[in-house]
């Protein structure tokens, strides 16, 4: 399944810990792994900035914003439990807990006043798109990136087959292939050659 945005992650993390104990954040994103069977490689999957998993990343903001509602408090770092506001609330069941509910909690209205207060217009509000900042680099970063590469493929498309043929020599060196340039370029014509052969008997 896909790695669950923050949102979703809110009353899973909130129902963990109904139990009035301590919990490790750490501790608790791997317990949530286990409870929406993510894969190892949605485990494993990185942010852009390779600083930090996606998966913990979003555990860490349903904490934050839980914690900014008034339904967890921190009494130590890396450690939150359950307020009585958050047990108030598990006491309604419900079956979701997202920006829009939390919104009747003051102590979360006051927190978005002040974040709004300090982001300029061109920083995403995440408690308005349902996003991270980070989820909002990272589609930023996979737009430019395809937007990129099909820019450098018509550019290929368009050049003339000297251009191309010094790419693919390029190329092949700096993959490590064909030790000199000298060498990549032997490699290239025996390729095309491989390739001419084979449109030959399979016209």
């Amino acid at each position: 399944m896909a790695i669950p945005d923050y949102q979703t992650l809110m009353l899973p993390l909130l129902q963990l810990a109904s139990d009035l104990q301590e919990h490790q954040l750490r501790a608790v994103t791997e317990t949530l792994a286990d409870e929406f069977a993510l894969s190892s490689d949605e485990r494993s999957e990185l942010l852009p900035s390779g600083s930090q998993f996606v998966f913990a990343n979003r555990v860490g903001w349903a904490r934050t914003y839980l914690k900014q509602a008034g339904l967890i408090d921190s009494p130590r770092r890396g450690f939150f439990r359950i307020t009585q506001h958050g047990l108030n609330l598990l006491q309604e069941k419900p079956v979701r807990i997202d920006v829009n509910l939390l919104e009747r909690f003051p102590e979360f209205l006051e927190f978005r006043a002040r974040r709004r207060e300090k982001e300029s217009a061109s920083t995403p509000d995440m408690t308005a798109s349902g996003e991270t900042p980070e989820d909002s680099l990272a589609a930023a970063y996979q737009t430019l990136r395809a937007d990129l590469e099909a820019e450098l493929l018509q550019q290929v498309k368009d050049s003339s087959p000297a251009f191309f043929e010094r790419l693919v020599v390029e190329l092949l060196v700096q993959m490590g292939y064909g030790g000199s340039r000298q060498d990549a370029v032997d490699r290239a014509a025996e390729l095309e050659s491989l390739a001419l052969f084979s449109d030959s008997i399979n016209p």
